[in-house]
């Protein structure tokens, strides 16, 4: 697989990555088993897949554990991401950026992970009464120690503090030049997809001008750009997408063209509706790296396939000229 070189120490890592949440958290937990997400990891490291992305709240802590068992004498492999600074309660998720909290939250990921050094540590989410100067302050910390190689930016969420005119990321790239005074910054995740291009507009910029690796989360729009939902199918009570705007089953039935375009492209070049949506977010720049959740070998495998498939001129533009999605957060 193709390898791309993030950040100002030059992390290299494969193309596409693979997300590790939905094996244990948010997506459809009925369908979540153990053993074959081990078997969904190894078959992703076996396709060249490297980056792995997982954080201490998916679960909480269940998906960490499940990560580390999975990397048991495969370690060497794999690129390892995780993220730090959001704790889950039976309702709630609050955010913590206290130093201390940050150094005793990096020991148990390491414990869990079993592992002695974390390749990418992420800020989750900035804790708005602490500084988060004072929070990346203790996560360079860890570089120090050797604890952590390299330090990233979780994006602040789509509705967080936007006034009128504001673009959706204008709050990620403030922490972002502020926390780079600090300590330089490796890579940023956020949301980017065929029906979620917004990072685009002003996120990327940022990160290319400095050769920070782009992390795009949602790749796939949570499954939906795979054409394997149907409008109206539902979903579990513990799954987000029963919750999200976009998945009622008027708004799926309404971006039905969008997974067309998809697939009347992907049926030109022999590949899947899935592949076309990874390749487009690859052809946005050499540092943007696509992480796509999958708890299932084929699709880990599958997803891992898209970093060979090469857009043509007349592919892009029939995705640029595809509908903007309806139903959003904004």
């Amino acid at each position: 697989m193709e390898r791309r070189t993030i950040g100002a120490t030059a992390l290299a890592v494969g193309a596409v990555g693979l997300g590790c949440m939905p094996m244990s958290w948010a997506y459809s937990t009925s369908q979540q088993r153990g053993d074959r997400s081990v078997r969904t990891v190894h078959a992703a490291l076996d396709a060249g897949v490297q980056l792995l992305d997982t954080a201490d709240m998916y679960g909480p802590f269940t998906n960490e554990l499940l990560i580390g068992r999975a990397l048991r004498g495969r370690r060497s492999e794999a690129f390892l991401s995780t993220k730090c600074g959001l704790l889950v309660g039976d309702q709630h998720v609050v955010a913590n950026g206290r130093p201390g909290y940050v150094r005793r939250a990096c020991d148990a990921s390491l414990r869990r992970l079993r592992t002695d050094v974390i390749d990418l540590y992420q800020l989750h989410r900035a804790d708005p009464e602490v500084p988060v100067e004072e929070t990346w302050g203790a996560m360079a910390d860890l570089v120090t120690a050797g604890k952590v190689r390299a330090l990233g930016l979780s994006a602040v969420g789509a509705r967080a503090g936007r006034g009128p005119g504001a673009r959706m990321h204008d709050g990620t790239v403030r922490q972002l030049e502020r926390v780079q005074q600090v300590f330089p910054v490796s890579a940023v995740q956020a949301e980017l997809s065929v029906w979620s291009p917004q990072a685009l507009e002003d996120l990327l910029p940022w990160c290319s001008a400095r050769g920070v690796g782009l992390l795009a989360a949602m790749p796939l729009g949570s499954g939906y750009l795979t054409g394997t939902l149907k409008p109206g199918q539902g979903f579990e009570p513990d799954d987000t997408r029963a919750r999200h705007p976009r998945f009622t089953a008027e708004m799926m039935a309404a971006n039905q063209p969008v997974v067309a375009g998809l697939r009347r492209i992907a049926e030109r070049h022999g590949a899947t509706p899935a592949q076309v949506a990874l390749a487009w977010v690859l052809e946005q720049g050499p540092y943007v790296v696509p992480v796509p959740g999958a708890k299932q070998e084929r699709w880990a495998v599958e997803n891992a396939g898209a970093a060979g498939l090469v857009l043509t001129d007349r592919d892009l533009a029939e995705i640029a000229g595809l509908p903007r999605a309806r139903g959003s957060w904004d």
